[in-house]
């Protein structure tokens, strides 16, 4: 039976870590992504044609939003796992009676809360002042929060695999940041020549966008279905990854 105390304990603990500096970790992402938005909005809307009927501002607030949740949930379970590594207060948290399980959960939704804020307060701006359909708001919600769940476990995987602070920079800055700029969050894919089509098909941040943006337009390069089973089927592989590592103690109670 689950500890959910404990678990309820250390996710207040991560949620606090990072809402003491909120300037950093909530509005600061914010404003930086409205920025992609004012640039690229505004200079190029009337520019481009992405989905028939739709400007181009109103299909980019969707994929900035989906990026700034995907960027900030593996940053926040990433980060405060480095950061526990290397002051060595994990310890005390190793010590506590929580499983593994108990320990991924706290820590993968305070990550789910964390990109959901940020997500929240770029959707809030852009719908201000754009005009933003609401099509079907049960997809944005639930690939919101998969997707966010599923970076928080990622982000867990970089702190865990990586010994300090530069491997983790390493893993967000080659891996992280290409992925989610090549996802589709800047244009639809069927813009693109066949074979950068077919190559956009093998990244699993690419479903979670198109997925998100279907829930606005209910309309997306992709089944939206599709989209749903890769985005469980890597928040499954990651989750599963985590708790073997988290059960077998690698490079956390070295």
């Amino acid at each position: 039976m689950l500890n959910w105390g404990g678990v309820w304990a250390l996710f207040v603990k991560e949620v606090r870590r990072f809402y003491s500096v909120a300037v950093q970790t909530i509005f600061a992402p914010v404003v930086a992504t409205l920025l992609y938005l004012l640039v690229f909005g505004q200079v190029i809307d009337s520019q481009l044609d992405v989905f028939s009927g739709l400007a181009y501002s109103q299909f980019l607030i969707p994929g900035l939003v989906m990026m700034a949740i995907l960027q900030n949930a593996f940053s926040n379970s990433s980060s405060s796992l480095i950061q526990s590594k290397m002051h060595g207060n994990l310890t005390f948290v190793l010590l506590s009676p929580i499983s593994p399980l108990e320990f991924y959960l706290a820590f993968t939704a305070a990550a789910v809360v964390r990109g959901l804020a940020v997500g929240l307060g770029i959707l809030i701006v852009g719908a201000v002042g754009f005009d933003l359909s609401w099509q079907a708001p049960q997809w944005i919600l639930l690939f919101a929060v998969l997707s966010a769940a599923m970076m928080g476990g990622l982000g867990m995987l970089a702190g865990i695999v990586s010994d300090k602070y530069d491997h983790l920079a390493a893993f967000q800055n080659f891996i992280i940041m290409p992925l989610t700029f090549l996802s589709g969050v800047f244009y639809s894919i069927k813009a693109l020549p066949d074979f950068w089509q077919q190559l956009s098909h093998f990244n699993p941040f690419f479903y979670m966008v198109d997925g998100f943006r279907y829930g606005f337009f209910e309309k997306s390069d992709v089944s939206i279905w599709l989209s749903l089973m890769v985005t469980l089927l890597f928040l499954v592989l990651v989750s599963v990854i985590n708790l073997i590592l988290l059960n077998k103690g690698v490079k956390i109670r070295e």
